[in-house]
């Protein structure tokens, strides 16, 4: 299966889903955890990451020990709704009905459900695929890629009609990025980690994976944004996150 044109119908509406909050410790800032939920007019569901995993929403303290996460900050709020199938079903969506899951990059915010939907492929970089675990977290990696068909990419690619992807490597080896063009609110750029927030810009990536390519994909991103006056929903950014529609809000 082939990323060019995998999509058929044109985005319709994205949702905002809420996989919960977290604080980092190196400047106390509060960051949303989310994912998304694009429709398109054929019919087709596409969920975008997964959050934390399971685990994280019984017993907190223990998950972040066992991953080292309490090193980075501290989970300050994953309940049951907090998980992928809950936030869809906000959406009206059931699991089943996912077509596609695309993985915008594997560290462990973004993978917590990514063996609960084993129908959809699993769309995704090639670097990331190939390594022998999913990323997770600070050498961590304890997740076993799933048995899936997979959809691998490493350069930008249209998706389908309205649906532009971004191979942007720099926070994470495999980072991807998405443009949509929805009938009503109009371009939207889904940074992922890719621009966390637009300090991050300003900051020149610091502690990323490779911070010279983020930085020149960060600039890449939003030049594409700027051209389009697209409306940009940052991967992690405190001061956006209150005022994001989250499901059952929809952007049309």
């Amino acid at each position: 299966m082939q990323a060019k044109g995998i999509l058929k119908g044109h985005p319709v509406s994205l949702h905002v889903l809420d996989y919960g909050l977290f604080r980092v410790h190196a400047n106390g800032r509060i960051i949303g955890l989310c994912g998304f939920l694009i429709q398109t007019d054929a019919g087709e569901k596409i969920l975008v990451d997964t959050g934390l995993p399971a685990k994280y929403t019984g017993d907190t303290e223990a998950a972040s020990q066992e991953d080292r996460l309490y090193e980075f900050g501290d989970v300050l709020d994953c309940r049951p709704e907090h998980l992928p199938k809950a936030q869809l079903a906000r959406a009206g969506v059931s699991p089943d009905q996912i077509t596609l899951h695309i993985l915008t990059h594997s560290h462990i915010d973004h993978i917590g459900g990514l063996h609960d939907f084993p129908h959809a492929p699993i769309l995704m970089s090639a670097v990331e695929r190939a390594l022998p675990r999913p990323l997770y977290w600070a050498g961590n990696q304890p997740m076993e890629w799933p048995e899936a068909d997979y959809v691998l990419v490493d350069s930008d690619v249209a998706l389908g009609p309205g649906c532009q992807l971004f191979h942007v490597p720099g926070h994470a080896p495999g980072q991807l990025a998405l443009m949509l063009d929805l009938p009503e609110t109009g371009p939207v750029l889904l940074t992922s980690d890719a621009i966390s927030r637009p300090s991050e810009i300003d900051e020149r990536f610091a502690g990323s994976w490779d911070a010279v390519q983020g930085l020149a994909n960060a600039r890449r991103l939003m030049a594409k944004a700027k051209a389009r006056s697209a409306f940009v929903i940052y991967g992690h950014c405190p001061d956006q996150w209150a005022g994001l529609r989250k499901a059952p809000e929809v952007y049309p």
